[in-house]
């Protein structure tokens, strides 16, 4: 590596968000085949996994804002495949038919998606990158 390519890369956020985009064209590659960004289909995923499930809970498990919870919600809302429901002052979401018909679908999606970058870097080094990078954020996120 030249000295230009070089002078960031020590830098975290600077190797945190290459990472990112880079991660996120292999999942727009992974998930293409669904019609659905990755936001949208893990979104789908998690309600599908767990019907019921109140968009403060989506939000720590996507670890998004509410606001954007809210967004995705909606957006899949409008397309047919989530639908929410009031029962007092708590909201429900539920998948629609229409979502757990294409869950086995966005769950190969994730699965070649994974296959994908574990085919590049290794199962092991895949693994503890993750773990690694899951660790950091806990951290960065507790100070």
């Amino acid at each position: 590596m030249n000295e230009t390519k070089n002078y960031f890369c020590q830098c975290l956020f600077y190797s945190a968000n290459a990472l990112s985009r880079t991660m996120t064209r292999l999942a727009d590659d992974a998930f293409s085949k669904t019609g659905l960004a990755p936001s949208y289909a893990f979104l789908l995923m998690a309600v599908n996994r767990k019907p019921g499930i109140q968009p403060g809970e989506l939000a720590e498990t996507m670890l998004l804002s509410p606001s954007t919870v809210t967004r995705l919600i909606e957006k899949m809302e409008s397309k047919g495949f989530l639908e929410r429901t009031s029962e007092g002052k708590s909201v429900f979401v539920r998948p629609t038919e229409k979502s757990l018909q294409i869950n086995e679908q966005l769950k190969s999606a994730w699965f070649d998606l994974y296959h994908n970058y574990v085919g590049i870097l290794g199962e092991e080094a895949a693994k503890k990158l993750t773990s690694d990078i899951y660790s950091g954020m806990e951290k960065l996120e507790g100070a």
